[in-house]
């Protein structure tokens, strides 16, 4: 494999410089390689997606690649020659010069590596980076080259931000319900013999549907937190996805919901389906809460087999794997491609697909990208701030795709054949577990 750097030219070096008298050095005392660097080299440097910048044993840059190019805004061609810590002068949140405190060149022999640590460029911008040595073997463990990789702080920037987001909507969500069964158990407690049955009654419910809200939250969470972790643990058993369906339907029929917004369609030839059935409960759930939350009219569930062959699950991938980050003017299309990948076709059916349609305004394009990310919300209708259309933490449907995700399939949302909106999964029939 060709190596990152060129091999130095000589046999022995001359002395690290100070940081403050290296500008003053002759460019030809320093053991930098004359001539290109090999090509295998560049070409290898610069296919990493990380900011790779390689100093000599002098701390001239020898490699510059691509990435630290993006990063720093600086030309490669013209960096290399030039001295690592005038290049990338990184400074600490205290504004400290990381390169005196650090003082790689003249510290212990015995380092190997700085961890990864936030630090600033000259302009201010964040970078995360992180040193290695390249020591000769002991006992001389002497200098070689210097390896500081460097990667954008946006990413972890978005993180805390998510993060922070997340706390802030657990605390606004947590204060109501607590507030109310607060005030009601205390109201209960210090005047119990002045109420009557009935106003205890109202009370009580009052204080047990709200401490049901707090447990759906904790539960949310703890949802959320195993798919961002990767820790969704999935139980496959034979699952019979209309007869779940039914069940969700007639659970929201015995809580008060008119049973004739309902309807079920199944399609014939659907395959064996080895899901997790809890997992499948919990998808459909959200689905139809969330069309009868904010949608209108009859809400269809309909469950059809279709044919997912690698052709098409690989476009349903990338399509919904790019709806995520899709702009605007391109979503809708995305989120037509995404529930066109599995169709029906020839032979034995390999996957199930379940939509779940309402009849009420639908989902604009421009935010049906957005419409699986954690917080999203729909807007109130008619500029209404009424909880019926703005309320809930925006994480159900975030949790429904991981789900959906952690069971092999995808989902995506478009506008229903009759108007509305429509979500429709795609799961695998899969197999039994050995």
């Amino acid at each position: 494999m060709d190596e990152l750097v060129a091999s130095e030219g000589g046999a022995s070096s001359p002395p690290a410089p100070n940081r403050e008298t290296a500008d003053l050095r002759d460019p030809g005392d320093s053991n930098v390689p004359e001539g290109p660097v090999p090509i295998g080299s560049l070409i290898f440097a610069d296919e990493l997606p990380d900011g790779v910048v390689v100093a000599d044993e002098v701390g001239r840059i020898i490699v510059f690649n691509r990435a630290a190019a993006r990063l720093t805004g600086l030309d490669p061609a013209e960096m290399i020659g030039k001295f690592v810590f005038d290049v990338l002068p990184l400074r600490d949140s205290d504004g400290s010069d990381w390169w005196v405190y650090a003082d790689p060149y003249h510290g212990l022999a015995t380092r190997t590596r700085h961890p990864e640590r936030s630090l600033h460029l000259a302009d201010g911008t964040e970078v995360l980076v992180s040193i290695g040595y390249v020591r000769d073997r002991p006992p001389e463990l002497i200098l070689r080259r210097l390896v500081v990789s460097l990667r954008s702080a946006e990413h972890r920037e978005r993180l805390e931000r998510s993060r922070a987001e997340l706390v802030s909507t657990v605390a606004h969500e947590l204060r109501s319900p607590l507030t109310s069964v607060k005030g009601f158990t205390a109201t209960l407690l210090s005047k119990w013999g002045k109420f009557t049955d009935d106003q205890k009654r109202v009370m009580l419910e009052t204080v047990n549907a709200d401490a049901d809200r707090v447990t759906r939250l904790i539960t949310e969470l703890l949802d959320v937190s195993r798919i961002e972790s990767g820790r969704m643990e999935v139980h496959r058993e034979l699952v019979d996805l209309p007869k779940r369906a039914r069940r969700i339907i007639e659970g929201r029929v015995a809580a008060g919901d008119d049973p004739d917004r309902f309807r079920l369609e199944v399609r014939p030839g659907l395959p064996e389906t080895w899901l997790d059935a809890d997992k499948i409960d919990q998808i459909l759930s959200n689905l139809v809460e969330n069309a009868v939350r904010h949608g209108a009219g009859i809400v269809t569930i309909v469950v059809e087999p279709t044919h997912l062959d690698g052709q098409q699950a690989a476009v349903l991938a990338e399509a919904a794997a790019a709806a995520g980050l899709a702009e605007a003017a391109g979503a809708a299309g995305l989120a037509e491609a995404a529930c066109a990948a599995g169709q029906p076709g020839q032979g034995e059916p390999d996957a199930a697909a379940v939509s779940v349609r309402d009849q009420g305004e639908g989902i604009a394009p421009d935010v049906a990208s957005r419409v699986f990310r954690q917080f999203w919300r729909a807007k109130p209708r008619g500029g209404s701030r009424s909880r019926q259309y703005g309320g809930g933490t925006g994480l159900g449907l975030y949790i429904v795709k991981g789900l959906v995700e952690a069971l092999g399939g995808t989902i995506c949302v478009r506008r229903a054949p009759g108007g509305g909106a429509e979500f429709r999964f795609i799961v695998p029939a899969g197999k039994a577990a050995a």
